[in-house]
């Protein structure tokens, strides 16, 4: 049965690969499998349909038969488990991958999103400059744990994982902000991660909704 994900009807980072649809896209095209998307206005995510689906409001969500998804996370987690080539083959290795997976979402990109609230929406508070300050600095803090731990393989636990996936996509914000170039081994990391051929068809086919054109396949 081919999943329907939600996306953005239209996507606020303008095309930039950065909303969270983008993460099931790459996982769906990583294992070969086909879905189809259903665009979603803002108006629309917040009417009883879209809220049945996702009770915050969001997107993506996931539907595949009687199930519906919601949470980048857990539809990723969802897509690895029913789909070889994103989780290894040993129960260990597994493990270790769904670990990378929680500490994308948990420990590295917290703070990640705190700078673009900062940045965006607190701009013209009195006490930005300091809040900004302190939260590039936790940033920083949690990149040179990552970046001893990365050292100078190509991915987070031998072969690239779920757990990569993640962490690529959560590290993709602060390409902007420049605190990435300060770590050359991550910033080459997440390179790798947006050469992969999945990667590109994903990003080429959520930035089709923005400028209008239908991705290459």
């Amino acid at each position: 049965m081919t999943p329907t994900i939600t996306a953005f009807a239209q996507s606020p980072d303008r095309g930039q690969g950065l909303a969270r649809d983008m993460r099931v896209r790459w996982a769906l095209e990583e294992v070969g499998q086909p879905y189809e998307v259903r665009l979603v206005s803002f108006q629309a995510m917040k009417e009883p349909g879209h809220l049945a689906r996702h009770p915050f409001g969001q997107i993506p969500t996931y539907e595949e038969g009687d199930l519906v998804l919601f949470e980048s996370g857990a539809i990723v987690l969802h897509i690895a488990e029913r789909h070889a080539g994103l989780l290894p083959d040993d129960a260990n290795g597994r493990a270790r991958a769904i670990t990378w997976m929680f500490a994308a979402l948990n420990t590295v990109e917290p703070p990640i999103l705190d700078l673009q609230t900062a940045k965006f929406l607190e701009g013209d508070k009195p006490w930005n400059l300091e809040r900004m300050t302190l939260i590039r600095e936790r940033i920083r803090h949690r990149l040179r744990a990552l970046s001893v731990r990365l050292g100078d393989a190509d991915w987070l636990d031998g072969g690239f994982s779920a757990g990569d996936l993640m962490m690529v996509h959560a590290l993709l914000r602060l390409r902007l902000s420049g605190i990435l170039d300060e770590f050359p081994n991550l910033a080459a990391y997440v390179t790798r991660g947006e050469t992969r051929p999945a990667y590109e068809r994903a990003f080429a086919a959520q930035r089709a909704v923005f400028i209008g054109t239908p991705p290459p396949r």
